[in-house]
């Protein structure tokens, strides 16, 4: 009786040539991780921003983020990249970069 089935070759070169896409694929991630990190931190900002009108209109002030926070306008007050956000006295967000 002749059983099918793979050899131990076989399996080697399937596994060599995993390991080569795999060499291939994870530095190309996490290259890129870094500017998908920055984008999520300019759309968050945006979404600040826009919160911070809200929240003029509402109280005819400007906001601090902890009130933002707190009145919860917004969940957090860190970029995806893990900055702070910052409000400056005229209502501009930023990332503070700690």
């Amino acid at each position: 009786m002749k059983e099918k089935g793979f050899t131990l070759i076989e399996m080697l070169i399937v596994m060599a040539v995993i390991s080569v896409l795999l060499l291939i694929a994870i530095p190309n991630m996490t290259k890129h991780n870094s500017m998908i990190q920055s984008k999520g931190c300019e759309a968050f900002l945006n979404t600040v921003q826009a919160q911070v009108k809200a929240y003029e209109m509402e109280y005819h002030r400007v906001p601090t983020v902890q009130e933002l926070v707190a009145a919860r306008y917004i969940k957090s007050d860190r970029c995806p990249n893990g900055h702070a956000v910052q409000i400056s006295a005229d209502g501009a967000v930023s990332e503070s970069g700690s």
